[in-house]
């Protein structure tokens, strides 16, 4: 080989290199741990221990870590309890979610997600707001039914309904019950408009119910993606669907005529917020047409978790992530003032929602979003009205 030759090889096998590692999905890696912590992390969960009941006087938990030399938790498989409900429609206040009801047909969430806001509600059943929350998963058995009886009341008021308004509707127990198919059947009987939010790509086995109420423009589905970076997914949202998987389901439902989103959330800074853009993009050429985003806030429980979490895995800027989510809620990690407490205050929250803002439009997301039509309305067995 000549000089030439080797020097304009080398020169390819470089730009090939730098090629790739301009495609790489993220820059950021897990920290190594070492061996003895590594055999103590609970591979597949996202909290590492039970947080306090603040509702129950007497308990086993555990709140100084570093000073237990020889607890271990086992990582013991997912517990579904069933049970029978008393009610499965829930009014939200919040002027924050853009919702006015909800309904979930689990509690607890086996996806694990470590900054979820809905571990809090577990402490209300009597459980943690940590491992308990992943692993005790309440089963509402007759979910379906609940909803019927909702809606057969004379003095109920047609308004589109969230399911998963607090936990994953799709996560894993879903494929054993099957308890939201049966809801959005429900749905799709009585013509009532219903709101999806998922992470899960299990969505898709209900595409042809899905089909048939977006015809009568009665649904409409947001998929959550919180990063590209595969490492960061497995540890922040450690059961749900590649993100990937997720955007695949976006082309899918899309082309079958359901109006999709996406919702970015959280927005954690120094771990995804840098992937704002990407996200939007990704999002919209797979047929998603309106979004969503909130900024990280911890609450309650969640506080510890996510700070354990954080530490474990990213000890290198744990401080930084840290310190830029205390700037954008006023020195504290939670705030409860509506309309500050999803979107943050500072100059950090700030670009974040400049960023939003300007690829939001440069994708041409929330162009002429429709509503669901609430007109169509109608109880089995009852007449159509004349005006």
């Amino acid at each position: 080989m000549t000089r030439v030759a080797h020097c304009i090889l080398t020169a390819s096998v470089m730009q090939q290199n730098y090629m790739s590692n301009k495609l790489q999905q993220d820059h950021y890696k897990v920290s190594a741990r070492d061996k003895e912590e590594a055999e103590q992390y609970l591979h597949g969960r996202g909290a590492q221990f039970n947080t306090k009941n603040k509702f129950l006087k007497d308990e086993i938990t555990r709140e100084h870590i570093e000073g237990i030399d020889d607890w271990t938790d086992p990582n013991v498989p997912t517990q579904y309890i069933e049970q029978q409900s008393k009610t499965i429609v829930n009014k939200v206040d919040s002027p924050d979610v853009g919702m006015a009801y909800s309904m979930n047909a689990y509690a607890g969430c086996e996806h694990g997600c470590i900054y979820c806001y809905a571990r809090n509600v577990h402490e209300y059943w009597g459980y943690s707001a940590g491992l308990d929350f992943e692993r005790k998963i309440i089963v509402k058995m007759n979910a379906p039914q609940l909803l019927r009886k909702q809606l057969m009341h004379p003095k109920w008021e047609v308004m589109p309904i969230m399911v998963s308004g607090n936990t994953d509707c799709y996560q894993p127990a879903e494929q054993k019950y099957r308890l939201t198919r049966g809801l959005l059947q429900v749905c799709n009987e009585f013509n009532h408009p219903v709101g999806i939010l998922t992470k899960n790509a299990w969505i898709i086995k209900d595409k042809d119910v899905l089909q048939e109420l977006a015809q009568k423009k009665l649904v409409t589905a947001m998929v959550s993606i919180t990063s590209f970076n595969e490492e960061l997914r497995r540890v922040m949202e450690p059961r749900t669907a590649t993100a990937v998987q997720r955007l695949r389901v976006i082309e899918e439902l899309s082309n079958a005529g359901i109006k999709m989103g996406i919702m970015m959330g959280p927005m954690i800074p120094g771990l995804n917020d840098h992937e704002m853009q990407r996200i939007m993009k990704s999002a919209a050429d797979a047929g998603a047409t309106f979004t969503a985003y909130t900024f990280i806030r911890l609450n309650g429980a969640i506080k510890f978790l996510f700070h354990d979490w954080l530490y474990k895995n990213f000890p290198d800027r744990a401080d930084k992530v840290w310190h830029m989510i205390e700037q954008s809620h006023d020195g504290k990690v939670n705030d409860t003032r509506w309309g500050l407490r999803m979107r943050g205050e500072g100059a950090i929250a700030q670009i974040i929602a400049q960023q939003y803002k300007k690829y939001g439009k440069l994708y041409h997301m929330n162009e002429g979003r429709q509503g669901l039509d609430t007109t169509i309305f109608r109880r089995p067995g009852e007449q159509g009205k004349l005006f």
